[in-house]
């Protein structure tokens, strides 16, 4: 992802003409995103966030994930990784197969979320 810059909305209003309003991408708390080919825009209250991406998610989200999201695939391997571990080792010692697969879900899910959130935070880091 290259950096961000970032419009106050009294300043200078973005024309959205031939932008679609899109889910794809990480809101990052905006109340609208919107993607122009390459062209990222989250709008808030009072202003829209910009980047360019490498790879348009809508043309091809495997490559966008791998050269713009990397640590959505990182985290997502991680966190099925931790989650078969853990399920695995309990399915061996428990009665109750339904708890072992649960947990082992619950730990997937949990363990993904938060390797993405600390990936999340060094990329920015790293940007500025």
């Amino acid at each position: 992802m290259s950096r961000e810059v970032e419009v106050p909305k009294d300043a200078r209003p973005i024309m959205l003409d031939g932008a679609e309003e899109t889910l794809l991408g990480d809101p990052m708390g905006a109340k609208k995103q919107y993607r122009y080919g390459n062209l990222h825009i989250r709008e808030y209250e009072d202003r829209y966030v910009v980047h360019v991406d490498r790879v348009d998610p809508r043309r091809d989200p495997l490559m966008h994930v791998l050269l713009d999201a990397p640590e959505l695939m990182i985290a997502s391997a991680l966190g099925i990784y931790s989650g078969v571990r853990l399920g695995s080792r309990m399915y061996k010692v428990t009665s109750k197969k339904s708890s072992a697969i649960m947990a082992g879900i619950l730990t997937s899910i949990a363990s993904g979320y938060m390797l993405y959130l600390l990936g999340r935070f060094i990329k920015d880091r790293l940007m500025r």
